[in-house]
């Protein structure tokens, strides 16, 4: 029906031979059968970490995800599955095996106890093992979420204090960085402007320093530095990594917060520039999720668990947050 419904429509807006409309009619077919067949995954679903609400809407439910998370993830075609912070270990396994990629979110958590930290640790060892075993399953960190990566990498928590809230940084790009997955596909112009303009926004004030990478085995063997920064002290972190043989990236800024969070006091880009970088971090990592093949088990377990059954809530004036979603209410 749907290569019908092209061809009458090509019909109407172009003029053309019996002879041509058919040659027409043949190209749409292929289109459609090479589409169906491609070796892409078209309606990646990427599920988001929840974690324990705080500041000052933890009355509001136990668990919460920042909708501009959400939206970042949506504005590359993805669609998200919250994972809440209360299920069993069969849930969350099966989770895993119906999701295309994981997404670890920043905000705050104990990254050695919380709810937050054991589950992505759960989801990084499954996603290890799929991988291993020729299943591409995709992780993405930012900021906390980058923390609880080079956490459960190194088995120990390597973080040091840095005057680095609010500040939107240009990107010191290592060696590794132009031939990586992350970034080779990246504008050159886009490229360069990361480099020399303040686009990637800091927001914490704990980092994985230069040094304590290079001095840990466990780290130094997992990963490879895309990015370095300053902080006002002259302290040189990790803002950047991508794994050597696995699809697990890390950012410690907020690629996101460029085109959906509107803070004032939080000194967010929303250049030119600073949007396209949200766009194409955005992409990169559906991407990636779109070589993946997992799937619920029926369609309505999918639609029940998509992010489409939660409400999104204003909270700009309690928060940074424009907008979260309460996964576990009270």
């Amino acid at each position: 029906m749907r290569a019908e419904w092209e061809v009458v429509t090509l019909r109407m807006v172009i003029p053309c031979s019996h002879s041509y409309a058919v040659v027409l009619c043949v190209s749409l077919s292929l289109f459609w059968e090479q589409l169906s067949s491609s070796p892409l995954n078209q309606r990646p679903i990427i599920g988001i970490l929840a974690q324990d609400a705080s500041y000052g809407f933890a009355k509001l439910g136990k668990s919460y995800i920042a909708a501009s998370y959400v939206k970042y993830i949506e504005s590359a075609g993805a669609r998200v599955v919250p994972i809440s912070i209360g299920l069993t270990e069969d849930q969350y396994k099966k989770l895993f095996y119906s999701i295309n990629g994981l997404l670890l979110p920043g905000g705050g958590a104990n990254l050695e106890t919380s709810q937050y930290s054991k589950n992505a640790l759960l989801f990084y060892k499954l996603a290890l093992q799929a991988n291993d075993n020729g299943t591409h399953f995709p992780i993405w960190g930012t900021c906390l979420g980058f923390e609880e990566l080079t956490v459960i990498t190194s088995g120990k928590k390597l973080l040091i204090h840095t005057n680095t809230s609010k500040m939107s940084l240009p990107l010191n790009f290592t060696k590794d960085a132009k031939d990586s997955r992350m970034f080779k596909d990246f504008p050159e112009d886009l490229m360069k402007a990361l480099a020399v303009e303040p686009l990637s926004l800091n927001s914490h004030r704990w980092s994985l320093s230069v040094k304590n990478f290079t001095n840990n085995a466990e780290l130094r063997n997992f990963y490879k530095i895309l990015s370095t920064n300053m902080d006002s002290q002259g302290i040189e972190f990790v803002s950047t990594i991508e794994a050597l043989n696995y699809p697990i990236y890390g950012v410690q800024w907020h690629p996101e917060k460029n085109s959906f969070e509107w803070n004032r006091k939080q000194n967010i880009a929303h250049t030119p520039n600073a949007v396209k970088v949200t766009s194409y971090m955005a992409e990169f990592f559906v991407n990636e999720a779109q070589k993946n093949w997992h799937q619920f088990s029926s369609k309505t377990e999918e639609t029940n668990a998509l992010i489409y059954n939660y409400v999104p809530i204003y909270t700009g004036n309690i928060c940074s947050f424009e907008q979260i979603y309460i996964i576990d209410g009270n």
